[in-house]
């Protein structure tokens, strides 16, 4: 019988099953992650299209606005020329017509001009947003004079201003006289440049500085020039980009778009941090839950060990004092024997016997109600018992018996130690089937002493060794397999030592050992 071997199987059984179960969970999980993965891609991939649209509409609308402020100056040129015949003929009376430049001039309904003579005084200006009567209105408290001062440094700011967008024109009305016309653009300019930027704001807002997108970055890649991105400012300054760059490629692969023109750019991009929980989740589950498991298994794995105990207890109580009542009538009958007319022999023969029936009841008893250490020979204690097995062996098993030093005082229970001795001899005797070498050496050391116990045997395999010692194990065809389990537990819970197998071989045998403190 052996109740181990079956245990281990269903241990093994089971683990491969919690294993199984592990792998589709984490198979399943990983097919997710990679689907939502995929998806976080293809939206990174989106939003770069969505980039190089608007840099497409961008490039459109500023050709068309150029376009747009050409025409307008080619218009202001020409009004400029028509100003010029006009002003060349009033200084000369001329009598020519001259209603194609008045016509030209009086056309101009939308671009604004203001001129300015050689002294920055205002001269004219059509096509302004502002009036004095503005002004007024701004200022209530304010003089005429103030106020035609205030519009007249206003109108010389703004001229200024213009010059920067579009450039001026200096004309000589007649001879010593300088004008110069400054113009913006037209109201339509003005107006579609502002839908335009309103139009780029919102689209900036709406998808380039998504916060819900995965953190993404659009890299120029000749020039590794930010484009756009939605990160932390602090993630793209000079000093950190090229860390931030690296630990994006070392996430996802960057992703390659053309934005026409030989210009490339890549799209560097993070995992999102749900997808990066759900990486994780499994991982951490399986934890919580093997956490639980185990904690679960060590609180029934001792109430399990405290009901052994119990049992074991109880059974050593119970088995002491089943044999107490018989012994005590075979001491009885013994003494009769003694007092009859037999040989003498037979009662000193059951005596012997009735000694040994004795000493196992005290044993059992020890085991049910706990063992008192005494502090006496180990060595004598250990050849009293190598003696006693000696006699009751089979002559073919030779025994050794050695001991690194005379005498060694150490605490244990003589009765409980004798049996330790006696059930891993036997043991060793029905290893080497009745027949080999049996060496018990005794050694002190610091403060430990071992007791190596080796037979030539058959000896054992590595997966027997792990098992010798648990309750139920066994080579034999008959035997419960419960010496060797009372050997570990009168040494570790009654002696606080330990019992091990020290080596084994198949085929040349095993030696035990016994370390108890001094």
């Amino acid at each position: 019988m052996n109740l181990y071997s079956n245990k281990q199987k269903w241990k093994i059984f089971l683990l491969l099953i919690a294993l199984l179960l592990v792998g589709a969970s984490l198979f399943v999980s990983n097919k997710i992650v990679s689907k939502v993965s995929e998806r976080e891609r293809e939206r990174v991939t989106q939003w770069a299209d969505a980039i190089k649209k608007r840099a497409e509409l961008v490039k459109l609308t500023n050709r068309s606005f150029s376009e747009l402020r050409e025409k307008e100056r080619a218009e202001m040129e020409l009004w400029i020329d028509a100003t010029k015949e006009v002003s060349k003929a009033t200084s000369l009376n001329s009598s020519q017509s001259y209603d194609l430049p008045f016509k030209i001039i009086n056309r101009n309904k939308k671009i604004p001009v203001i001129l300015l003579d050689q002294q920055q005084n205002v001269s004219a200006y059509i096509n302004l947003d502002i009036t004095p009567e503005d002004l007024k209105v701004t200022f209530p408290n304010s003089s005429e004079k103030k106020i035609k001062q205030l519009f007249t440094d206003s109108l010389v700011k703004m001229a200024q201003s213009w010059e920067k967008i579009n450039p001026s024109f200096t004309v000589e009305v007649y001879e010593g006289l300088f004008m110069t016309y400054f113009f913006n653009d037209s109201k339509n300019i003005s107006r579609l440049e502002f839908e335009r930027d309103s139009l780029i704001q919102s689209f900036n807002k709406e998808l380039i500085e998504n916060p819900s997108l995965v953190p993404v970055i659009l890299i120029n890649k000749e020039t590794n020039q930010v484009i756009a991105h939605n990160l932390a400012v602090d993630q793209i300054d000079t000093n950190t980009l090229p860390n931030t760059l690296k630990h994006l490629e070392a996430t996802n692969q960057p992703i390659l778009i053309n934005f026409g023109a030989g210009e490339n750019s890549l799209v560097y991009y993070d995992d999102s941090p749900e997808l990066k929980q759900l990486q994780y989740f499994p991982y951490i589950q399986f934890l919580i839950i093997g956490l639980f498991i185990l904690i679960g298994y060590l609180i029934f794995s001792t109430f399990r060990k405290a009901e052994q105990n119990q049992v074991w207890a109880g059974m050593a109580k119970e088995t002491a004092h089943q044999l107490g009542t018989p012994l005590s009538s075979l001491m009885a009958w013994n003494q009769l024997l003694q007092g009859l007319d037999i040989d003498p022999s037979i009662p000193i023969e059951m005596n012997k016997d009735i000694n040994r029936l004795t000493q196992v009841t005290d044993r059992f008893s020890k085991i049910g109600s706990g063992a008192k250490l005494e502090a006496i020979d180990v060595v004598t204690t250990t050849k009293e018992m190598v003696d006693y097995l000696r006699n009751r062996i089979s002559d073919k098993v030779v025994f050794s018996f050695d001991s690194s030093h005379p005498e060694i005082i150490i605490p244990h229970n003589k009765s409980l130690f004798e049996w330790v001795i006696e059930n891993i001899c036997k043991n060793a005797v029905d290893a080497m089937e009745g027949k080999g070498t049996l060496t018990l050496y005794i050694q002190k050391e610091n403060n430990k002493v071992n007791i190596d116990i080796t037979d030539s045997g058959k000896g054992m395999t590595t997966k027997q060794q792990r098992a010798v010692f648990q309750p139920g194990f066994t080579t034999k065809k008959r035997g419960w397999g419960l010496g060797l389990s009372l050997v570990k537990r009168i040494i570790r819970d009654y002696h606080k030592g330990r019992v091990f197998v020290l080596r084994s071989e198949p085929n040349k045998g095993t030696t035990f050992r016994i370390m108890l403190n001094v």
